[in-house]
């Protein structure tokens, strides 16, 4: 009778090894799934900004399967919003012309994960590039380059083997078959300034550089490659809404330094100087934090 209990007990050892072979990959698909989402996304659109994100099944089929088209929402219309890495890592610039993802770019986040932004207008880099991004930083404009119908955001997040696993955003699931309204919180860094460079800027200039202030502010580098002209403007990320000091600082090389400073409630500058194929110092500061970059952008 032992040795027949015995036998009974392997056979059911056998039979739940093999059941457990047979669930393996699922298992492993889902750890994928779930590592590929460790690194924390935001919405690639600028601070309080709402748009769908459509993770549509549809004929023809979404091509790849799980990745996002980021539509209108109400009355704002999407083309031409900034995109901004929804994590930070290093990004790649691309264009394929009028084809597939048009202009598009890829970031590479720390764990080895990527994130796709596809059919943009314009890039800050040009193709062939790469820079380091922080969470945030503008890598390009919506458009409908490439096999677009109409203007919006192609997106994906890939895990470290590649494969699209489908998106988390601002802590949102948007599995396939959903349409989901989300709001940005990107770019609303420590104080939630509701401004941005682009906007006090104006418009024509993308965003070449930026430089972080602690959590107290950032100082950003724009240029206007229509007229040539470099636009420096530092946004408050503390006591925002509340008049403190803060100041912005260009100066082109072989010129003096332009400074805005004050106390003022969101942001200093916009400073605009024209500098084409000239090498530029820009800096500001908030409060008692300060910096002044060396001669840069000399192209």
């Amino acid at each position: 009778m032992r040795h027949r209990n015995r036998r009974i007990a392997l056979l059911v050892a056998a039979l739940l090894t093999a059941a457990v072979a047979a669930f393996a990959p699922t298992l492993v698909s889902n750890a994928d799934d779930f590592t590929a989402q460790a690194v924390s996304h935001k919405s690639p659109f600028n601070c309080n900004k709402t748009f769908y994100a459509n993770n549509w099944i549809g004929t023809p089929a979404h091509n790849p399967a799980k990745s996002i088209d980021w539509q209108t929402y109400g009355s704002d219309a999407i083309n031409g919003e900034n995109v901004r890495a929804t994590a930070a890592g290093t990004a790649y610039f691309y264009n394929e012309g009028n084809t597939s993802y048009g202009r598009w770019v890829k970031v590479v986040h720390s764990d080895g994960t990527s994130t796709r932004y596809a059919h943009l207008a314009t890039q800050v880099k040009a193709p062939g590039s790469s820079m380091s991004v922080s969470q945030g930083t503008i890598i390009g404009t919506v458009g409908s380059t490439g096999g677009s119908n109409a203007p919006h955001l192609h997106y994906e997040q890939r895990n470290a083997s590649g494969t699209v696993v489908s998106p988390v955003v601002e802590g949102v699931s948007v599995p396939q078959g959903t349409k989901k309204a989300i709001t940005s919180s990107n770019g609303c860094s420590g104080g939630g300034n509701p401004y941005t460079p682009g906007e006090v800027c104006g418009s024509g200039y993308s965003q070449i550089n930026q430089h972080a202030l602690g959590t107290v502010g950032a100082i950003f580098l724009m240029y206007n490659a229509s007229n040539g002209y470099n636009c420096v403007v530092t946004l408050k990320y503390t006591s925002v809404g509340t008049a403190s000091a803060v100041s912005s600082t260009l100066q082109v090389e072989g010129g003096t330094v332009t400074k805005d400073s004050g106390n003022f409630s969101y942001y200093a500058g916009p400073v605009k100087k024209s500098a084409p194929n000239t090498c530029v110092k820009w800096g500001g500061s908030v409060g008692s934090t300060t910096w002044t970059s060396g001669w840069s952008h000399c192209g």
